[in-house]
């Protein structure tokens, strides 16, 4: 199966969802999966991140038809930027203790999608 945009835009923005429907509603879900103990605090700060989850699922799921355009570089590049600074800030908290090796799955996503979305770039560019 060839990678193209549109794929990886859908599975994207539906990871995104799932994302922000799961902190959103259930934060104590993925926070135990870290080893994170849940608190208001932390519960608060998941929701806000929730919204920012759901925006990013949105403009992923309406650009999957996009072409190749400056607009749409902008949108991957903007996307793989953000997925790179999780996957660096999940090893950061694994490496200092304040999370467990459960957020090991997000970062191995995160670095997938990132790779994944600028695989699709290149590829647009060298016209596969």
């Amino acid at each position: 199966m060839k990678l193209t945009f549109r794929s990886l835009a859908i599975l994207s923005a539906l990871v995104f969802f799932s994302l922000a429907l799961i902190w959103m509603f259930a934060p104590n879900v993925m926070l135990s999966r870290w080893g994170v103990d849940f608190s208001y605090s932390a519960g608060l700060m998941a929701r806000r991140g929730a919204a920012l989850y759901a925006g990013i699922g949105v403009m992923l799921f309406s650009a999957r038809n996009a072409g190749p355009s400056p607009a749409r570089s902008a949108l991957v590049t903007g996307f793989v930027v953000a997925c790179l600074i999780l996957a660096t800030l999940g090893v950061f908290e694994l490496a200092t203790g304040h999370a467990g090796f459960g957020i090991l799955v997000a970062v191995l996503i995160e670095i997938a999608l990132a790779l994944a979305s600028l695989y699709v770039t290149r590829a647009n560019k060298a016209g596969h």
